[in-house]
């Protein structure tokens, strides 16, 4: 049994992997800004759990929240930064900045905040796996996509200059990048206007959350000896960051 501690876990891709990984009988640590979101997770949780509830844009929020974790949930054996969002999507000269300041703060300055706060320790123990999600719009960018694509940019080449900055105290550190996954995701983005949100998916076959779950599970089962340092997973319907077959 390890102890995984989860950004994001109250929807999507981080509440699909709670469930899988309690189901693989692991402890988990449950992160979110949704308390009552994150209530209900937990109670259908088959291992024991601890909620955490913060912000990851507030540093001093992050800090204290894990630096108080209970005496059994102190020890972090993964990490799993899945906490992040995408607002708007507008030509650059276009953008709304609080967009452009919130996907940053998220998906890139919050992702820097947990790691930060997680890493002593596992440094400490010589011993630790760090997964971060990022995205297909990280490997290649798309039009309209600009600061998200950068955000998720960032998260990649974070995750490779942590793995080299780790290395030497045997961290395993590594990144999971989704093409389309069928979650609140495009919601999100497009404000509530759920019927925009549809399209997105319409009428190709998507990633659901739990086939990232499923990924994520299969990084941290891997031998001790083996890193999984970066996976693409696309829907067989999308071919790339922004080519998908909507001709079905």
């Amino acid at each position: 049994m390890k102890t995984i501690l989860i950004t994001g876990a109250s929807s999507g891709i981080g509440w699909a992997t709670a469930e899988k990984l309690s189901e693989q009988g692991h402890k988990l640590i449950l992160c979110g800004r949704r308390t009552d979101r994150l209530t209900h997770l937990q109670k259908q949780l088959e291992t024991p759990s601890h909620l955490l509830t913060f912000d990851v844009r507030d540093r001093q929020a992050v800090l204290n929240a894990i630096e108080e974790l209970p005496q059994a949930f102190q020890t972090v054996d993964v990490l799993i930064n899945n906490a992040g969002n995408a607002h708007g999507l507008d030509f650059s000269q276009d953008a709304d900045l609080d967009d452009w300041d919130a996907m940053i703060d998220s998906n890139v300055k919050g992702l820097l905040y947990v790691t930060k706060a997680v890493i002593p320790q596992m440094i400490n123990r010589k011993d630790g796996q760090i997964i971060n999600v990022g995205s297909i719009a990280g490997k290649e960018a798309y039009p309209r996509g600009n600061v998200y694509c950068a955000s998720k940019a960032a998260v990649d080449s974070f995750t490779q200059g942590l793995r080299l900055d780790t290395n030497a105290y045997g961290l395993r550190v590594g990144a999971i990048h989704p093409g389309l996954v069928e979650t609140d995701f495009s919601n999100v983005r497009f404000k509530g206007d759920k019927n925009r949100a549809k399209k997105v998916y319409a009428p190709l076959t998507a990633l659901k959350a739990e086939d990232i779950a499923e990924s994520i599970a299969f990084m941290i089962a891997a031998p001790a000896h083996v890193t999984l340092a970066d996976i693409t997973l696309l829907p067989t319907d999308q071919a790339s960051a922004y080519v998908a077959n909507r001709q079905l």
